[in-house]
């Protein structure tokens, strides 16, 4: 049978069909045999015949990055329909800069694989770390974008997730990668066949690893203290509604109401959470003295209570003001409420939170045409913020719970709080994957999240990266979630080490690749 295709044109529709089926395996799809599509890619860059093959290699891989990430960041378009007179007609344009963009990478890949590549089945190794090599850089260049990295193909919570504890996101998309290309070589006779077995049996050890039980927290001498308990206030206030000015008193006042509904049991939850931009209006404005949302919301919190408040804050002077998009920590007093605590974003993103390159595209007409603000400022690298004498989180602003390893391990750090706007991106995939990917920073840390947005999906997270049963508010529900913080899990192996497991991998890739280059039979 000769498997030698008949056309460029179907070899670059093949291309694109790798992509759009590894993106097919992710959530909200999870379709996982589209993970083939690593293998199909594999044997497309294998068998070039070309006079320029690097070329056609660059070519092939970046079809292939078009297919995932076109099928992957689709959303981005609805906020531009948030302001559709002004914006919209951007969409499509950003969806295709997007995709093309983040595409480039692949190219890249397949370029350094076919530079690499030696002969026999360890090009397995030589093709997984070529673009888990190249998703790194994904997630770092211009602050990174590690949206959908392979490793987090799997649903977090699922017994294959489970191993970003131990080697993280980054070492998990090496080790997805080379199980999902080995049926790549099955035409390798019996070298063929073992690689294909022994990814089998890696595919076997995840999820055998991850039907293991969690080990038991180690035992502390340090008195136990009460567990908290959390609600997480979702109001469903679409995006576009927080542009009419009319419509503050009725946003301010869903999110006070659903603040003092009353408790099954009586009991107030000793924290309670608003998603990032819960009120269009800055924090200073609505928090100051007098104004009447604080004191709605001192009137809806019960003494002692904490509220965690996404928002944006203005900084410096009236003549030089700088901005932030923050996190605050309210307590109630008797009669009033303190900021207890403070957590600016520090990891912005490109073209929405801050244009890079800032004066060369004002200078071009870029800032105005799109009709970009001045942007946020960059807060300190993440740290844990007390809120109590008693409790100390790690705040993760929206974009920032993509990042494997951004904040750095703290024992103290009793539980991660993701606040997101996903109402950006309205009722698609886009909210959906971002809970998927947040849910790994539990399962890398070893700690639980609470994780709050607009219009969902607001969620209380266990320590492995699973939904606690019930604590879910889906996209377009309004309500809360009252919940006892789950428990935190042991130390992880990826919380001590990062990304050395990774960093080993890429090596054995690099490895594997030159040694079978100078030496025959290795």
């Amino acid at each position: 049978m000769n498997l030698k295709l008949a056309t460029p044109w179907r070899e670059r529709g093949l291309a694109l069909l790798a992509g759009l089926a590894a993106a097919l395996a992710h959530p909200p799809f999870g379709v996982l045999p589209g993970l083939l599509g690593y293998a199909l890619l594999l044997w497309l860059l294998d068998t070039i015949d070309d006079p320029r093959p690097l070329r056609a290699a660059f070519f092939r891989g970046w079809l292939a990055g078009l297919g995932y990430f076109g099928l992957g960041t689709w959303w981005i378009g609805e906020a531009f329909l948030v302001d559709a007179a002004n914006q919209g007609w951007m969409a499509p344009f950003a969806i295709a800069a997007m995709a093309g963009g983040l595409a480039l990478f692949w190219g890249v890949a397949a370029v350094a694989y076919r530079l690499a590549r030696p002969p026999g089945v360890r090009r397995v190794l030589v093709f997984a770390g070529a673009f888990a090599a190249l998703e790194w850089t994904r997630g770092h260049v211009l602050t990174g974008f590690p949206w959908n990295l392979p490793g987090e193909t799997w649903k977090a919570g699922s017994a294959p997730s489970q191993a970003a504890a131990i080697v993280g996101a980054y070492g998990l998309t090496w080790i997805t990668l080379a199980i999902a290309a080995a049926p790549a070589v099955w035409r390798d006779g019996l070298a063929g066949r073992k690689a294909i077995a022994a990814a089998a049996a890696l595919l076997a050890a995840l999820y055998i690893n991850g039907w293991m039980p969690a080990a038991p927290a180690p035992k502390t001498t340090t008195p136990k203290t009460t567990t908290p308990t959390v609600r997480i206030v979702q109001a469903n206030i679409q995006q576009d509604l927080k542009w009419d000015e009319g419509r503050f008193v009725q946003i301010a006042q869903s999110y006070v109401d659903l603040t003092a509904r009353p408790y099954k049991d009586g009991k107030p939850a000793d924290i309670v959470v608003w998603p990032e931009g819960a009120l269009p209006l800055s924090l200073n404005e609505y928090l100051a003295p007098g104004v009447w949302v604080r004191d709605a919301i001192i009137d809806a919190l019960q003494p002692g209570q904490l509220l965690l408040i996404g928002g944006y804050r203005q900084d410096g002077t009236l003549q030089d003001p700088v901005y932030f998009n923050s996190l605050v920590a309210l307590r109630r007093g008797a009669d009033d409420i303190e900021v207890v605590g403070i957590y600016d974003k520090h990891r912005l993103v490109p073209f929405g939170e801050f244009l890079p390159m800032d004066a060369l595209l004002t200078d071009l007409g870029v800032k105005s045409m799109a009709h970009l603000g001045d942007g946020f400022e960059t807060g300190p690298r993440p740290a844990p913020l007390q809120v109590a004498p008693d409790l100390i989180v790690q705040p993760l602003i929206c974009y920032e719970a993509l990042f494997p390893g951004l904040a750095k391990p703290d024992p103290r750090v009793r539980a991660l709080v993701n606040v997101s706007n996903d109402a950006w991106f309205g009722v698609t995939s886009g909210p959906l994957q971002h809970l998927n990917l947040a849910s790994y920073r539990a399962i890398e840390t070893g700690l639980p999240i609470i994780r709050a947005t607009p219009t969902g999906v607001s969620a209380l997270i266990d320590a492995r990266g699973k939904i606690v049963g019930g604590a879910q508010l889906n996209l377009g529900d309004a309500g809360v979630i009252d919940g006892v913080l789950p428990d935190m899990g042991t130390a992880t192996p990826f919380g001590r080490l990062g990304n050395t497991p990774f960093i080993l991998m890429i090596l054995i890739s690099a490895f594997a690749g030159v040694r079978l280059k100078v030496g025959k039979g290795f």
